[in-house]
């Protein structure tokens, strides 16, 4: 019967051991309290309580944690937009008692922080400044915050302005503004491409007329040096100049004619082909040579008749 009631007595006495012994986790800390009054704080490993008369009040994380507040505010340019802060805070090892008692709600406690600087400092930007500028933001609101929550036992590590997100209409606008500032750069290209095109094509065209004139020059020269050649065999034979260019002209007549009759394309073409057309093509162009020296000389003589009256 002894042995029976021994059972009991060591499971109630293996309880009691039980509750005089409790495990905290790497990064935590526990506060303690006895009879409902704050003890000691107790950290990482195996740590021993009185049962009944200490109990755990509360835990307490010692790791970097983060808290996203999402803020609604205006611009200076009467645009409302909506930031999302990051807040990266941890609580300070020595100062968990701060941290546990001093604030009931600390996440609420930030986010009023938060609240109070954002909306302080956006309505004095314009909302491509807010883009521009949102690291700056991030410094105001950690400034506050550290000098604000230090004394609560909160060290605030980094704080970061992770969104913008403007009103949907405000946003189809600038994408239409940057569409069109787009579509305005593209069409500038364009026009330089196209004025570009039309230079160096003015320019070929002005090489290739250069060139074709240069080619007519020289093919012309080539002729009358032939012309010269030819004339100065025939003057050796016994032929005048005169005969001799009669000749010639009525040989390129016939070399005309025979070329115009070897075109199976070329359309009706009325020439003379008697054989004094040769000679009557000679005189006419002497003739005209003849009357163009005589205008010239007698355009000299009134000239230097003028020169000599001043």
């Amino acid at each position: 019967m002894g042995n029976y009631l021994l059972i009991p007595i060591a499971f109630v006495a293996l309880v009691i051991l039980f509750k005089f012994f409790f495990i905290v986790k790497q990064q935590t800390a526990v506060a303690v309290e006895r009879f409902g009054r704050f003890h000691s704080i107790r950290n990482s490993g195996l740590q021993m309580k009185i049962p009944i008369v200490d109990r755990i009040a509360g835990r307490l994380s010692l790791k970097i944690q983060q808290l996203d507040v999402i803020v609604e505010t205006k611009t200076l340019d009467d645009v409302f937009v909506k930031l999302k802060v990051s807040v990266q805070y941890v609580v300070i090892r020595e100062k968990v008692y701060d941290a546990f008692y001093k604030l009931e709600y600390p996440h609420d406690q930030i986010t009023s922080y938060v609240f109070d600087v954002v909306r302080a400092e956006v309505p004095k930007m314009k909302l491509d400044d807010v883009f521009v500028k949102k690291d700056d933001i991030a410094i105001a609101v950690k400034a506050e915050l550290q000098d604000a929550m230090l004394d609560y036992g909160f060290d605030i590590i980094k704080t970061l302005v992770t969104d913008i997100d403007p009103d949907a209409q405000v946003k189809a606008a600038m994408n239409r503004i940057n569409a069109s500032e787009r579509e305005k750069i593209a069409a500038q290209f364009e026009g330089d491409a196209q004025r570009i095109l039309i230079v160096e094509k003015a320019k070929a065209e002005a090489e290739s007329k250069r060139l074709q004139g240069q080619g007519i020059a020289d093919q012309r020269r080539e002729i009358a040096r032939g012309l010269e050649e030819s004339v100065e065999v025939l003057n050796k034979v016994g032929i005048n100049s005169q005969e001799a260019s009669a000749l010639i002209v009525v040989t390129q007549h016939y070399d005309t004619l025979q070329a115009i009759g070897e075109e199976t394309d070329t359309n009706l073409i009325l020439l003379p082909n008697s054989p004094q057309a040769g000679s009557d093509m000679l005189n006419n162009m002497v003739a005209s040579f003849t009357a163009s020296n005589q205008i010239g000389e007698a355009m000299k003589r009134k000239q230097n008749e003028k020169g000599s009256d001043s």
